[in-house]
């Protein structure tokens, strides 16, 4: 079955993929995607290779984080049905700008899926600017920038992305995965990239998910960047 923007998938008689299909819609309009999804599927289901930028200000305080999100082929062709262009196949940043506009906007139920801490303060972030979608080399990339609400001069800056459902799968791109921008010369930074933890996504299938036993079952898989300046 495949269904319409408008209809989001409702089907009464599957809540897992009326659930699924929400969540998909709220990221990047793809109400249709998960037409073909099978409930006994483990997580995740969107992948993401990402590379994220550290801001900082000329006295050395941390004012943003900069992401580039490059999605998987599958989410990247579904996410482009319907979009009309001059050139097939070439889609500009304005014949994207619509679409850009609609994920920062989604993203923010999920608060972007980027979590920071200041000495071990949680901080939080306003809402992105300098949003825009790529096209290129048959992926969309989402560019975007989330300004601290406050910015901050800490000792230690830890800062995670991850989906706490699991639902979306956060990579660090292999080549130059995070930058500081500005940074003091004495600041040093270092980055975790989560352990493989696919052979336990395969054993925890979709409804354990939609049961809400495994909300936070991403946390396992976050990217860390830390951050010391002393």
């Amino acid at each position: 079955m495949r269904c319409s923007a408008a209809a989001a998938c409702s089907n009464p008689r599957r809540p897992e993929v009326n659930i699924l299909s929400r969540r998909l819609f709220a990221l990047l309009l793809l109400a249709g995607s998960l037409a073909f999804t099978n409930p006994a599927w483990a997580h995740p289901h969107v992948w993401i290779t990402a590379t994220s930028e550290l801001i900082y200000a000329p006295d050395g305080s941390v004012t943003g984080v900069r992401h580039a999100w490059t999605f998987d082929d599958m989410f990247t062709t579904y996410a482009l049905q319907g979009i009309e262009t001059k050139t097939k196949g070439v889609y500009s940043r304005e014949e994207l700008a619509s679409l850009a506009q609609t994920n920062v906007e989604s993203l923010k139920e999920f608060a972007y899926f980027t979590f920071a801490k200041a000495d071990g303060k949680k901080e939080k972030f306003e809402e992105p600017v300098d949003y825009y979608l790529e096209y290129k080399d048959s992926a969309l990339t989402l560019h975007f920038t989330l300004p601290l609400k406050t910015p901050v001069k800490p000792k230690e800056l830890a800062v995670e992305v991850f989906d706490p459902s699991f639902f979306i799968d956060f990579t660090l791109a292999n080549k130059d995965p995070v930058k500081l921008v500005g940074a003091p010369a004495t600041c040093q930074m270092k980055f975790q990239r989560p352990n493989d933890g696919s052979a336990n996504a395969q054993k925890i299938g979709e409804q354990n998910f939609l049961s809400g036993a495994n909300a936070n079952y991403g946390a396992m898989f976050a990217n860390k960047i830390t951050v010391d300046c002393p």
